[in-house]
Parts: C-alpha cells; sequence; structure tokens
C-alpha cells in the first residue's frame, strides 16, 4: 500500500491541532515521499533494513561531526542537503505515493532515496513525527 491517500487526505479540522514547525513540516513531507513506503519495505525485507540502519549509523555521524542533534532542526538540515543533492545530481526525490513499495525496488533505489528513508526512520524513532 502507498501513502498517496494520507498524502492527499482531506484535513477535517486544521483548528483543532497544533501548526507543524517548518522543521517538522519538512520532515513529515519527506516521510510522505519516501518514508513510509521505504520504512514499510524494511519492515518485509531484512537487507532494505540494514541498508536503512547503516545509512542511519552514517547521519548519527555526520549530525555529531558538525555539532548537530537528531532533532528536528538537525534532521531537517540534513534532509535539506540530502533533496538539494539529489536534485542537482538530476534524481530528484519522488512525489508522495511513487516511491518503490517493495523490497527488491528500495534495494535498486538511489542512495539519496536511502538516505532520507533513514532521515524518516530516525525522526519517528526520536518521536518527531
Amino acid at each position: 500500500m502507498t501513502n498517496e491517500f494520507l498524502a492527499f487526505a482531506p484535513i477535517q479540522d486544521a483548528a483543532a491541532g497544533p501548526l507543524l514547525d517548518s522543521d517538522t513540516a519538512l520532515l513529515d513531507e519527506m516521510m510522505a515521499r519516501v518514508g513510509v513506503d521505504g520504512l514499510i519495505a524494511a519492515l518485509t525485507d531484512v537487507a532494505v533494513l540494514a541498508q536503512i540502519d547503516q545509512h542511519a549509523a552514517a547521519i548519527r555521524d555526520a549530525l555529531s561531526e558538525a555539532g548537530r542533534r537528531a532533532d528536528a532542526p538537525g534532521l531537517a538540515a540534513y534532509a535539506k542537503s540530502i533533496a538539494f543533492a539529489a536534485r542537482r545530481a538530476g534524481r530528484p526525490l519522488p512525489s508522495p505515493g511513487t516511491a518503490p513499495i517493495c523490497g527488491p525496488g528500495w534495494m535498486a533505489a538511489d542512495w539519496h532515496h536511502m538516505r532520507m528513508v533513514a532521515v524518516c526512520a530516525m525522526a519517528d524513532a526520536n518521536g518527531l513525527l
């Protein structure tokens, strides 16, 4: 199942809940673009899970070396740099609902896409989404 229905679901009452800050909103967008589908694939394919785990370790190292934390501002800044790099390389992130939905699709996915799934995994694990 893809996340296209979640990405385009109508908002019932926007005034009922707090608005997302820009960092959390960016992480939420990345989750809609690649995170949901990538994380679901990781639940069914140990090879995808292992790649995401390796990418997450590299992200933790990069954030630490930059003196940043794995909080919403740190992960959002990292996500922006990956998204810009993907666009410069001619491999922009997919639109919501168009990412691979199975393990083999993710194993063939671009490096930028896998790194962004790892950002989403970290944001989810840290309770940011």
